[in-house]
């Protein structure tokens, strides 16, 4: 009994001996008290919660080296390591973690359409239901602030720059040959199937130091990781057939699609008025298929596209008394993979590649001329997230094009040019979030030409402050350059890159089911190719001596939920801009660039109808044109671009749409140029022909069929 005593006691002693008091205060970076946070010592039971003043005090038996950890919803968690005896009155301040949520985005220059991104200001459903478009996304890009409308062409002509500023990359790697090819004041369209990708993000200026070669924008395209089911998709169009599949194994799927277009049935029934005879019209065979491997911390995605186009047509022509012939074939091939695989460490790469041939044989007049494009494009990214406040990313990559042509006259005179050219590039971006408020983004591109000798530093830098809960400010700042245009390139190797410098200031305002945005840019233009023909030719004289500039003003609006089952959309740009290039005689806005644009986009579901309908309404200020008979270049205007145009989508049951949609259904008699003869006629004055679209307006019907695993799914997403 006295032993038991004795031992009691001993242990009594010891354990009153080894406690140790633990206390502190907790607030944020402002002294601020935090109430509620876990205080505790790392793999123990032992700690406690901070109370109204952030105060927090408890005891324990741990000795000697520990950690003290400090976590709260809201903010990054604080640890304090050493002997446990110093772990008196501590004076802890929490920085806040950054919410991805409600947190600030560097947003200046970008829009986003996708359904997971919180900044969107379009989903994807919009890129293929908007009134006009036609299913194309371009054409949907095109209602966005900062695009042009240059109705002949059907490209993206961006904040004064012409349609060959943008560039297009399919997860993070380069298309070479985005669009179909086409005849000359005919417009094209896209070569991607929509439904085929998740999201898109449109930068009109101000973009990544991950992307390059580029001087106006960058458009990027980001296939579906994991489809949701299997399903079949039939289409039965007025010009044309179309298939589509995805099927899933696993973690394995693939989605295949193919396409027939025939312009012939509609042109038979209502052929084109201005100025264009069709010996036989457009006709192109498609396809497309993605597949995807998803591992536990990887995925491997492997996208293909081919397409198969022919036309022939006649054109009129103010120096030629018949029509002008113009046959066109066209073969393209593309190859896109792409490997991304996670660490544990929060480290991340991913590497891939894009190959691409593109052939074109035309016979203009009686001269044939062949082109041949070989290019590929490999890329090495890492990303390392150190925190929720620091990421940075950094990568290498190459270009490698191999173009030539040859020109075969009808007297049999053979002529060919062509170049060869390998640019390397490498870029470093690192995202710092101070605060949920502020944000900055910093990078910098280096690029080296084999052709042209050339080495190139490209400095990227923005800024994103959020005052509130819903509006942000963004600054942005680059330089961006971009190699000479293969008509230029092929006949003078000794020319530097083009360059420009990009400045915004961006606002945008989010709330529930409404978005604002309004932004002001400048662009400086140097380095500008300039030669002394009317077109690049082996003879001319060529020159970096091309200068110009664009500043403006862009504003957007957007609001589905004010009135119930209309969702709407409202864009407007203003644009000053003058540049000396090409065989300019003086700086002078070009005729690609309107003054003002202006689109309006609605949609409408009518329950009782089961039906969506839609119209978009597009403006443009007359386009500039040079007027042979005045002295003045470039001094005169076309009248303004109108068109409303309408589509109607009608639900037969959940998988069976009946669609049609009809562009410019009023019929404005829009005129996009002016040609004027090379000589004068006999009384001195040089005649002229307006340049208008081949047809007023164009009608489309389709019928689109759905077979799903789930019996609910339709394609009003792709239409």
């Amino acid at each position: 009994m006295k032993n038991l005593v004795l031992f009691i006691s001993l242990l009594f002693f010891s354990s009153v001996q080894a406690q140790t008091v633990i206390s502190g205060r907790v607030t944020d970076t402002k002294k601020n008290p935090i109430a509620g946070a876990n205080v505790y010592l790392e793999g123990t039971y032992d700690g406690a919660s901070t109370d109204e003043n952030g105060n927090f005090n408890f005891e324990t038996v741990e000795t000697g080296t520990q950690t003290l950890v400090v976590s709260i919803l809201s903010y990054e968690p604080h640890y304090e390591v050493g002997d446990v005896k110093y772990f008196n009155e501590l004076t802890i301040s929490l920085i806040e973690s950054i919410n991805s949520l409600t947190g600030v985005t560097l947003t200046a220059g970008t829009f986003e359409a996708g359904d997971n991104s919180k900044v969107s200001v379009l989903k994807p459903l919009d890129i293929v239901t908007t009134a006009g478009a036609v299913g194309d996304f371009v054409g949907a890009l095109q209602t966005l602030p900062g695009t042009a409308t240059v109705n002949e062409d059907g490209r993206l002509f961006v904040r004064g720059g012409d349609a060959g500023e943008t560039q297009v990359f399919i997860d993070g790697l380069r298309v070479f040959q985005p669009f179909n090819a086409t005849a000359n004041n005919i417009p094209t369209r896209g070569r991607f199937s929509a439904f085929l990708f998740k999201g898109i993000t449109f930068s009109t200026g101000g973009y990544s130091a991950e992307y390059g070669q580029a001087l106006s924008s960058v458009l990027l395209l980001n296939t579906t990781d994991v489809p949701t089911q299997e399903k079949t998709d039939v289409s039965i169009m007025s010009v044309g057939a179309g298939l589509g599949h995805t099927e899933i194994w696993g973690d394995q799927s693939v989605s295949l699609n193919t396409s027939y277009i025939n312009l012939a049935p509609y042109e038979g029934l209502i052929p084109s008025t201005q100025g264009v005879r069709w010996n036989s019209p457009y006709e192109s065979i498609s396809g497309e298929a993605v597949f995807r491997s998803k591992g536990e911390r990887s995925m491997f995605k492997l996208y293909t596209g081919f397409n198969h186009a022919n036309l022939d047509i006649e054109q009129e022509d103010i120096n030629f008394e018949d029509f002008v012939s113009f046959q066109l074939t066209n073969d393209n091939l593309y190859f896109n993979s792409s490997y991304k695989y996670f660490f544990e460490n929060d480290w991340s790469i991913t590497t891939g590649a894009s190959v691409a041939w593109d052939t074109n044989d035309i016979v203009l007049l009686e001269d044939n001329i062949e082109t041949k494009e070989r290019a590929m494009h490999t890329k090495l990214k890492a990303h390392k997230s150190f925190s929720s406040k620091l990421n940075i990313d950094l990568g290498t990559e190459l270009f490698i094009v191999d173009y030539e042509d040859t020109l075969t006259e009808q007297e049999g005179v053979l002529l060919g040019s062509g170049y060869n050219n390998q640019l390397w590039a490498g870029f470093v971006e690192t995202n710092i979030f101070f605060s949920n408020q502020l944000a900055m983004k910093v990078g910098a591109r280096a690029e080296h030409s084999s052709l042209l000798t050339d080495f190139t530093l490209s400095p990227r830098v923005s800024l994103a402050y959020k005052p509130g809960e819903k509006g942000q400010f963004s600054l942005a700042y680059g330089d961006f350059y971009q190699n000479p245009r293969n008509e230029v390139i092929k006949f003078d190797d000794t020319l530097l890159s083009e360059r420009t410098s990009h400045y915004i200031l961006n606002y945008q305002y989010l709330e529930d089911g409404k978005t604002l945005r309004a932004e002001a840019y400048y662009k400086d233009y140097r380095n500008l190719i300039k030669h002394d023909t009317q077109q690049p030719q082996f003879n001319s004289v060529f020159s970096n001596n091309g200068f110009g500039h664009a500043a403006g003003l862009d504003i957007f609006w957007r609001d589905n939920k004010s009135v119930k089952n209309l969702d709407y959309w409202l864009s407007y740009s203003f644009l000053d801009t003058e540049r000396d290039f090409r065989d300019f005689r003086e700086a002078v806005r070009p005729n690609f660039a309107p003054k003002h644009n202006l689109s309006l986009v609605t949609k409408y579901w009518v329950d009782d109808l089961r039906s969506q309908v839609g119209f978009s309404y597009a403006f443009a200020s007359g386009r500039p044109y040079d007027n042979a008979n005045t002295a003045e270049f470039m001094a005169e205007r076309t009248k303004s671009f109108n068109s409303l145009s309408f589509n109607w989508a009608y639900l037969i049951d959940q998988q069976k749409i009946l669609y049609f949609s009809v562009n410019n259904v009023l019929g404005f008699n829009n005129i996009n140029n002016y040609q004027y003869a090379n000589t004068p006629n006999g009384n001195g004055t040089f005649d002229r022909r307006a340049i208008r679209p081949a047809a007023d307006s164009f009608f489309f019907v389709g019928f689109f069929w759905t077979i799903s695993s789930d019996g609910k799914s339709n394609q009003l997403d792709n239409l």
